[in-house]
């Protein structure tokens, strides 16, 4: 039965049920009762007390009202959709900058609201808002070098108490689903202290591009580079890159063949920062190579200002069950002013281009840049299109 029909059967047998004598009661209690299924005491409590005509929704009253949840799904739209756990300790942060920038104005029960909400709340609240992400990767490992003998290897367990200036490095393959001829790449470049990430587009895969993009990553750094480390790819694994290393006191080292956890910093951001996306088309015109350059002074500007993570600080086994613990989400930006490598002048500069960005309009260029870079991709079955044509 439905609570309508039951409520209509009360109300027909509440005047009979008042007026009725104890044994009457019971009888009447009985039938109700076997009718409906409700407990007994429920069903005293509905024919004593009739419900109010106009019913309200049960259970405790929404604390978050719909203010809250739009300004709560603009704010994870600008960070690019990162999960609650990520976006709850940056929340008051990034409100403060759109709100610098003149892209949203908060009423102080709503701003008080989106500083105490819990992630669980977080996830419940965008549930209707999520959809499906963005293409997927296409992965491609290459052949180990000569020079394996006279780089250390450096395994996952080797990177503890760092400070920035020490990076992880991998080439990103946009060679669709055929490594043959010809492709651009992506050189990712990952600061295992703080997560500073800075991408380079590469023109092919040759030593000496993949060791001029290494050069500008150093440039574009906000600190000193100390160490690199890559995989055994012939790309990074030679005899430019390594020469390069040693004239600027600049230690290499190596993972093991095969062990992709030896780099596993540069690995998720591959996925995060280069794969989420561009996705995994083939790219291999002057056209392209210019819009993902144009891309990634965008999107190294967001990922390190506006993308808070999070960085496993323990682990405790339970049984069969390993527990792993986090510190609280912060970006890179932020995980850089916390340490000392910064002087006063670079830590100025750095505030100073901070206070300038607007990540509304940030995320709206990228989206632009993209829909541009998407329309230049090569298919097997397909033709170079009209506009990388042009280009070439």
């Amino acid at each position: 039965m439905t609570l309508k029909s039951i409520r209509e059967y009360a109300e027909a047998v509440r005047r009979r049920y008042l007026k009725a004598s104890k044994r009457e009661k019971k009888l009447i209690l009985d039938e109700f009762c076997q009718t409906t299924g409700y407990h007994r005491k429920a069903a005293i409590r509905l024919l004593r007390h009739p419900p109010p005509a106009t019913s309200s929704r049960r259970g405790r009253r929404s604390k978050y009202r719909l203010p809250l949840v739009e300004v709560l799904r603009r704010l994870w739209e600008v960070s690019d959709r990162i999960c609650s756990k990520r976006l709850v300790p940056f929340l008051g942060e990034l409100a403060a900058v759109l709100e610098r920038q003149g892209e949203m104005r908060l009423e102080p029960q709503v701003r008080e609201q989106l500083v105490s909400i819990s992630p669980s709340t977080v996830d419940r609240l965008l549930k209707p808002y999520r959809s499906r992400g963005l293409r997927r990767p296409y992965s491609q490992t290459r052949s180990s070098s000569s020079l394996k003998a006279r780089v250390p290897i450096r395994t996952f367990g080797d990177w503890e108490d760092l400070t920035p200036g020490s990076l992880q490095v991998d080439l990103v393959m946009h060679c669709g689903e055929s490594a043959e001829g010809f492709y651009l790449t992506t050189l990712v470049a990952v600061d295992v202290a703080t997560g500073w990430t800075e991408c380079e587009a590469i023109w092919g895969k040759g030593q000496e591009r993949v060791g001029a993009g290494v050069w500008h990553v150093r440039k574009r750094l906000p600190f000193m580079m100390n160490e690199i480390h890559s995989d055994n790819g012939g790309e990074f694994l030679n005899h430019i890159l390594y020469n390069w290393c040693k004239r600027n006191n600049i230690r290499y080292t190596r993972g093991r063949p095969y062990k992709k956890n030896d780099q596993a910093h540069a690995e998720q951001k591959n996925w995060s920062a280069v794969r989420r996306v561009v996705g995994y088309d083939r790219y291999a015109t002057k056209a392209a190579y210019q819009q993902l350059h144009r891309l990634y002074g965008l999107l190294n500007l967001y990922v390190n200002f506006f993308q808070p993570i999070r960085k496993l600080v323990g682990k405790e086994r339970m049984g069969a069950k390993v527990r792993k613990c986090y510190d609280v989400a912060q970006t890179p930006y932020q995980r850089l002013l916390a340490t000392a490598v910064l002087g006063e002048a670079e830590r100025r500069d750095l505030e100073q281009e901070y206070r300038s960005l607007n990540p509304v309009k940030l995320r709206a260029e990228i989206d632009s840049e993209l829909q541009a870079l998407w329309s230049l991709a090569e298919y097997p079955n397909k033709t170079v299109s009209k506009r990388a044509k042009e280009a070439l």
